[in-house]
């Protein structure tokens, strides 16, 4: 699991027209927002990545750097960026499910064809959404076991408004005895 002020797991996987995107590389004032997706297959996730590409101009406005991954390989990546019509947003493929392990996601199996008869991959990650400050450090996680009920993206670009304007620390840190 991971904890909250504390460095989440390394990330560098190449994105289907901006380059190289590296967590650790990532400089933004505030924030990187990291949305890993289930993939080409999920057409939650296409409209999911829709809302995304039309409100990364409100992210950047407050500092926030933004990338959509998975664990597809490059043509379905690709396919996705142009689906959604990714233009802002950086598409990245190539996830391991090993890193979508250490970053918390679930990892499930294929059930053939989804409802608009793509095939699922033989394993690929479920949704999650992080925050991460440009020193490396978790601020805000969120992970599912299914497609559906994912973070809200206007809700954030709200809880983001008050977090940076007060200053609000990240929660869900203490680790000790209970």
């Amino acid at each position: 699991m991971l904890i909250p002020r504390q460095k989440v797991p390394p990330l560098a996987v190449d994105t289907v027209s901006h380059g190289r995107f590296d967590l650790a590389a990532e400089a933004p004032p505030h924030f990187t927002l990291v949305v890993f997706y289930r993939g080409l297959h999920c057409p939650i996730c296409a409209k999911y990545l829709s809302e995304l590409e039309r409100l990364v101009p409100e992210f950047e406005k407050r500092g926030v750097s933004v990338v959509a991954l998975s664990s597809d390989g490059a043509e379905r990546g690709a396919a996705m960026a142009e689906k959604v019509r990714a233009n802002a947003l950086r598409v990245g493929y190539g996830v391991d499910l090993a890193s979508a392990r250490a970053w918390g996601l679930y990892i499930s199996g294929s059930r053939g064809k989804t409802s608009i008869g793509i095939d699922e991959p033989a394993l690929f990650s479920e949704p999650g959404v992080f925050l991460v400050r440009p020193d490396g450090t978790l601020y805000y996680g969120a992970v599912q076991t299914m497609p559906f009920a994912r973070p809200n993206f206007t809700d954030l670009l709200a809880g983001l408004d008050f977090a940076i304007a007060n200053d609000y620390p990240a929660r869900g840190e203490y680790t000790g005895p209970l």
